[in-house]
């Protein structure tokens, strides 16, 4: 299994799946290149080998020649075989219904804007991937856990705009305000794609949407530092390093005044 960050490997994002090509490839159909397409939102677990005969019940499996426009051609064949499947439709008064086929039969992921970035949301993988920088880390749902607000449904994260990841400052010792890092708000992972969180944990794919509807793009909201806790946290700290030094002036032995020395002059 490749990974997000995998140096061997070009990725591009088409039509709601991830195309993986090998740096070894060469221009046009070759037997030796290697192309891998994914499902985003099954990236990187569960792939497809583009070129990979398995048409034949006996005998070994045969490479035959592939390139980029061969993996484009299956997902848009992929796709085409989606739509055609008898899914269960949401009624119309439930969610608009072109929204619904995007999500379920294209398998398109809802993506939210965090300060001018795409995100794709990715239950499967318990994140929020950063679109076209496969080197973040990105935003793992479950290492901001102590950041949700369970009576808003939000998220309030410090986050690092160059590095596209949450990013938290040294709590401990912090004084001012950070100047690299900017505190973002978002819904919660439920809110942000409720089909993907239905299929996950084996709800109805419907369940919950006539409440909440079904969206597929979201922004998140930038939160000025001030309205946040991290004010009064750096107040204390300032107020614990200012008592610390009155304590360490007290414990220092005063010196005492030297006195002239008595003794004869040579």
């Amino acid at each position: 299994m490749i990974k997000k960050d995998d140096p061997d490997y070009i990725f591009e994002e088409y039509k709601g799946h991830t195309i993986a090509s090998h740096k070894n490839n060469v221009v046009g159909k070759d037997i030796n290149n290697l192309i891998i397409v994914y499902r985003s939102d099954e990236f990187p677990n569960h792939g497809f080998i583009v070129g990979l005969d398995d048409s034949k019940l006996s005998g070994g499996r045969k490479s035959v020649p592939h390139n980029i426009d061969d993996a484009k051609g299956y997902i848009d064949w992929v796709v085409g075989i989606q739509q055609k499947k008898a899914e269960i439709k949401p009624t119309n008064n439930i969610v608009d219904q072109e929204v619904y086929d995007m999500r379920v039969n294209k398998g398109m992921l809802p993506t939210i804007a965090i300060a001018g970035h795409t995100f794709y949301v990715d239950i499967r993988m318990d994140m929020l991937r950063p679109k076209d920088d496969f080197l973040s880390k990105g935003i793992v749902f479950s290492d901001i856990a102590n950041y949700y607000d369970e009576e808003k449904r939000t998220y309030t994260i410090p986050y690092n705009p160059k590095t596209h990841e949450f990013q938290e400052p040294d709590y401990r010792t912090i004084k001012e305000l950070p100047k690299d890092l900017i505190a973002v708000q978002f819904p919660s992972e439920r809110l942000l794609d409720r089909i993907g969180w239905n299929r996950h944990y084996g709800f109805e794919l419907t369940h919950g949407l006539a409440k909440q509807g079904l969206k597929l793009q979201f922004e998140a909201k930038q939160i000025p530092w001030e309205k946040t806790f991290l004010v009064g946290l750096i107040k204390s700290n300032l107020k614990a390093e200012k008592n610390l030094q009155k304590a360490t002036e007290k414990q220092q032995p005063t010196q005492p005044k030297k006195g002239k020395q008595k003794g004869r002059k040579m």
